[in-house]
Formats: C-alpha cells, structure tokens, sequence
C-alpha cells in the first residue's frame, strides 16, 4: 500500500496512490509504503529517484547500521515502533529514509517510510495533523512528531499497566488465593512484564533515533528544543518502568507466596495424620505380639478393648493439635 501525505492550510492530508500517474499530481512531504510490492517501489524510484534498500526492514542489521547518512545527504533511520495488542504485544520495525533536498519536487524534503504492517503511531499522528492546523511544516517535523507520539503511546500503555497491575493486586491482596487464581494472576503479570519490557526497548530506540537526529545537525532550533523535549519525556517514561518493573516482582513474590502456603496446608494435613495414627499403629503392633491365640477365643473383651485404646490415642493427638490450632 502506498500512501502519501501532503500539505494544505497548515494541515495533513492523505491520498492512496494507485498509479504512477496519480501520484505524479501530488508533492508530498511524507510517502508511506505499508507492505509494498515491486511495482510500488518502482513508482517511488522512476518518480522520486529513491532506491529502497532490500535490507530496508531485515531484523537482523546490525545496531551501528540502523542510523547513518549517505553521502547525497539522505538519512536513513531503522527504529522500532510498539504495537501494543492485548494478545499478542509486539515491536514492528520502520525504516525511514529522509531526503532534505529533492530537486525533481524543488521542495524541502520528503520523508519515506517503509514498514509491514500499520502502526497505531502512524494512525495517531495522521489524525492530529488533520485536526491541528500547523502541527507540521516539514518533512523533518513529521519524524519528530513520529517519534514524539511514539513516547506518548508508550506512555498511555504504561498507564494501562497500571491499571491491570491494580486489578491484579486486589485479587492477591484481598482474599485467600487459590491454585487456580494462582495460576491466572502469574498468567496476567508474565503478559504484563513482558508489555512492560517491550515499552522499555521501545522508548530505548526511540532515544538514540532522536539523538542521532540531534548529532546530525539538520534541525532547526525550534526543531532541536523539540527534540529536547522529547528526551526529557522518555526519560521520564524509564522511571516508571523501572517501578512497575519493581511492583511485577513484588506481585510474583506475592503470588508464589501463596502457592507455597496451600502447598504447606497440604504438607500439614499429611504430618497431622501421620503423626496421629502413630500411637494406633503402635498399639497394634503390641497387642498382636501379646497374644498366644487368637484373641476372639481366650479373651472375650480383648478386641473391643484393643479398639477403644487405639481410637482414644489417634483422637488424644487430634484434640492436642486442635488446642494448639495446628488444624486451621
């Protein structure tokens, strides 16, 4: 899919592009190719004379080689963008490549993105620009605003965290817990550090894509306190995972706290009963020895007797362990 974004009145407007000559009526400042097939990328080539490199989304480059500028100026930029699904979190890699200076558009420049599936940043900012009249002016401003609703988006997730961290510590907090609520609260909190880790990597990426637009010099100085800013808040954000991070663990501790009670309850009810049918075992261990017959022939009260003995001394034991509240 190719999609490009152009500027009107201070605003952001997109256009699915279907043909090479539809999109030669446009000067964008912003093309998007989501999955793009052959045909796509030799539109982009015959029209702006970019060649996307066939490592553009490998994910498997090596870190220096994420961020650098070739020699006509482009930059290339490979960042990694969070898509926060409940079932499935994930990071999807984006490669940028920013051209400052097009001659065939004699505009300011045009930013590319290739990637393989839609980002929910891509589709916030995409909806500020329409709204918000004079958010963008450049192609370099919609990679900082990229970058800047990326750390918002992570942001927001966070605080999804810690709402479905709230949930799960009234239900180990508040009452008794059960293997199988257990089990469903470990369930929630390994989903939600992994979330949370993932948050961290992503604002990680983020930082050194920011600083590396920074060290290279091409914004302006609005642009560059922006930039600023940007830092300033995902340092911010690294803060919170850190605690969240530290409440994951208390959570799990908790949790496993609590299996090995139930586990140790179960462990208690064995001891209690081998311990009180001890002395039963031993009384019939010496009433068996004591007898020359059989002893329903020489004595007439001998197993009644036996049997009265040996539940008073399994009882003795119960009554002793209740007192003591061993049985709770």
């Amino acid at each position: 899919m190719l999609n490009i974004f152009t500027l009107a009145n201070g605003r952001l407007f997109q256009e699915e592009i279907e043909s090479l000559e539809e999109l030669s009526r446009f000067q964008p400042i912003w093309v998007d190719l989501e999955s793009p097939t052959l045909e796509e990328k030799r539109w982009v080539k015959q029209y702006f004379g970019l060649s996307i490199p066939e490592d553009a989304m490998d994910e498997d480059i090596e870190e220096s080689a994420r961020f650098y500028e070739e020699d006509n100026g482009e930059l290339h930029i490979r960042s990694d963008f969070l898509i926060a699904d409940d079932l499935e979190p994930r990071t999807v890699r984006v490669a940028f490549i920013l051209n400052l200076v097009n001659d065939s558009l004699k505009s300011k420049g045009v930013l590319f993105s290739i990637h393989d599936e839609d980002v929910p940043v891509f589709r916030l900012l995409r909806l500020r620009a329409r709204r918000a009249p004079g958010l963008i002016e450049d192609a370099k401003e919609v990679l900082l605003k990229l970058f800047d609703a990326d750390a918002e988006y992570s942001a927001d997730t966070l605080e999804g965290i810690y709402d479905e961290l709230e949930k799960v510590s009234k239900q180990v907090l508040a009452g008794e817990v059960t293997d199988t609520l257990a089990g469903e609260v470990l369930g929630a909190i390994a989903h939600q550090e992994d979330l949370n880790g993932r948050i961290r990597r992503n604002v990680m990426d983020t930082r050194r894509a920011v600083s590396f637009m920074m060290r290279s010099r091409m914004l302006n100085a609005g642009q560059f306190e922006e930039a600023r800013q940007i830092l300033r808040d995902i340092e911010s954000l690294d803060n919170h995972t850190a605690f969240l991070f530290d409440k994951i663990n208390f959570l799990m501790d908790a949790t496993v706290g609590f299996i090995n009670i139930n586990q140790n309850k179960i462990i208690k009810i064995f001891s209690v009963a081998s311990v009180a049918l001890l002395p039963p075992t031993l009384i019939a261990s010496l009433y068996g020895m004591n007898f020359q017959y059989m002893p329903e022939l020489s004595q007439r009260w001998g197993y009644p007797f036996a049997l009265t003995l040996m539940v008073a001394s399994a009882l003795v034991p119960m009554w002793y362990f209740r007192k003591r509240g061993w049985l709770r």
